[in-house]
């Protein structure tokens, strides 16, 4: 019987650099993520496969007998960052942070490299004092006249510039710092590849050595990721799921503030926002982040509404305004800024059917002040009041606030969380809320406790069942 030809490994690999998926061919498309021109070939891919007698057992113990003591933090001097992070860093985990270029992703971090410094330094209970920050894409001459500007200067903060894993991880090894913040990972490149920098395997391999040393060393790892031009981290998506967090800056360059979120969180919450302010000392944590998004708020101006949302566990107010006018097309525009595009067109529809606003030959805008991105689904009833007010010219109460989901039927359903939601308007001097029948129960629980007697303001609450309701009631003539 003939034998099989023996195959030699592999000396090449074409991989996806959106989705890092593997092909043993080049082709124009990738088949996993559907992106065009995203297949880049990478030499020097060998399949070794280890000797069964070098292989380790594990060690099994019962579940029972395992710790789950909470991992001791250390705080990065920086409330707001600390909410985003779960109350502060956690010795040995690995966070990716993402953002557009310039949008402040290196004025944080230094900033928050500073104040751990300072904090580590005056704290007797803790070893290691230093905090590394390596950067690659900067010299250590920019870093400091940028850590001059905003006031982030310390001697226990250590600079070094270098792209190179190997001497990164002897640095590392050598000065056992308590923080170490890689800047970026995609500049990052080990001589052991042959690979350009960025590409799929330099980033994945030096995250995996970096993560590997931080895991071993206990120290907190800190890399940061470049995007593409839709907002995603670059580099495989394999990254996220090798570190504990990933975080992402969202704001908009024509606004001075900016919203840090956690997408994932292994030691936290994941979904939790921080609302920062580009100064010119850095950025600064805002704490009464409703107060900021509805400082510049116009009354007795129609196809306008205050959202009470939920970011997170952070309760947030923010304005949400509608323009409806006249079409100049055949088919009329629905655009939406800081929402889903696609749920707003749904919303539309749902008016015109359920209560039968004549909307097909409007165009519908519909945008969030201040630059905010709402996902939430609890946004739908502000949107479709904020419509309706557009389209018969007719403020709403100014001191109203609403939230509520609505369903295609145009039902109102419930939401989560909505005592939170009426701390926070109480909170901003609203006096009247809009809600979900069902989640009026649980209002008049508050109305009785404590918070609302020692507020002075009287909150009416408003529950709802149907769109046609919230229409009625919201838009009456003597509110």
């Amino acid at each position: 019987m003939s034998q099989l030809p023996h195959n030699p490994p592999m000396k090449s690999l074409f991989t996806c650099n959106s989705c890092g998926s593997e092909h043993r061919k080049w082709m124009g498309q990738c088949p996993d993520c559907l992106a065009w021109n995203s297949i880049t070939e990478e030499s020097g891919f060998t399949n070794k496969t280890p000797k069964s007698s070098n292989i380790p057992s594990l060690t099994a113990t019962a579940i029972t007998e395992v710790s789950c003591e909470d991992s001791p933090r250390f705080s990065t001097g920086i409330d707001e960052l600390n909410r985003v992070l779960g109350g502060g860093l956690v010795p040995g985990s690995a966070i990716l942070v993402g953002g557009n270029p310039g949008i402040g992703k290196s004025t944080l971090l230094l900033q928050a490299a500073s104040q751990i410094a300072m904090l580590l330094k005056n704290s007797a209970s803790s070893e290691r004092k230093e905090v590394l920050y390596i950067t690659g894409e900067e010299s250590a001459q920019q870093v400091k006249l940028r850590g001059q500007r905003i006031d982030a200067l310390h001697p226990n903060l250590l600079l070094a510039n270098s792209c190179n894993l190997e001497s990164m991880l002897s640095t590392i090894k050598g000065s056992r710092p308590s923080t170490v913040i890689i800047d970026s990972i995609q500049t990052t490149i080990s001589d052991q590849l042959t690979s350009a920098a960025g590409t799929v395997s330099q980033v994945r391999d030096c995250a995996a050595a970096l993560i590997q040393q931080a895991k071993q060393l206990g120290h907190a790892l800190i890399l940061v990721g470049h995007v593409t031009k839709d907002g995603n981290l670059a580099g495989p998506r394999v990254l996220e799921h090798m570190v504990d967090a990933v975080i992402y800056f969202e704001g908009d360059r024509g606004h001075s503030h900016r919203i840090l979120r956690a997408i994932k969180n292994r030691y936290g919450p994941a979904g939790e926002i921080g609302v920062f302010e580009m100064r010119d000392k850095g950025l600064v944590g805002i704490r009464d982040a409703s107060r900021l998004f509805l400082a510049e708020r116009s009354a007795d101006t129609s196809g306008s509404v205050v959202l009470a949302c939920l970011e997170g566990t952070r309760p947030l107010l923010v304005e949400v305004q509608a323009l409806v006018s006249p079409t100049v097309y055949a088919t009329p525009k629905r655009a939406a800024v800081g929402l889903d595009a696609n749920r707003v067109a749904m919303l539309v529809a749902v008016m015109e059917r359920r209560i039968g606003i004549p909307l097909t030959q409007h165009d519908v805008y519909v945008n969030v002040a201040g630059g905010a991105k709402i996902t939430e689904p609890a946004a739908d009833l502000a949107i479709l009041l904020a419509i309706l007010s557009a389209y018969q010219d007719r403020p709403l109460p100014l001191q109203m606030v609403v939230f509520g989901e609505v369903g295609l039927t145009g039902e109102i359903r419930p939401v989560g969380n909505p005592e939170t939601r009426i701390k926070e308007a109480i909170h901003m001097g609203f006096q009247r809320v809009v809600l979900p029948h069902e989640n009026f129960s649980r209002v008049q629980d508050l109305n009785s406790g404590d918070t609302l007697r020692k507020n002075s303001t009287s909150l009416r609450s408003i529950p709802i069942k149907h769109l046609r309701d919230a229409a009625q009631k919201c838009l009456e003539r003597d509110h």
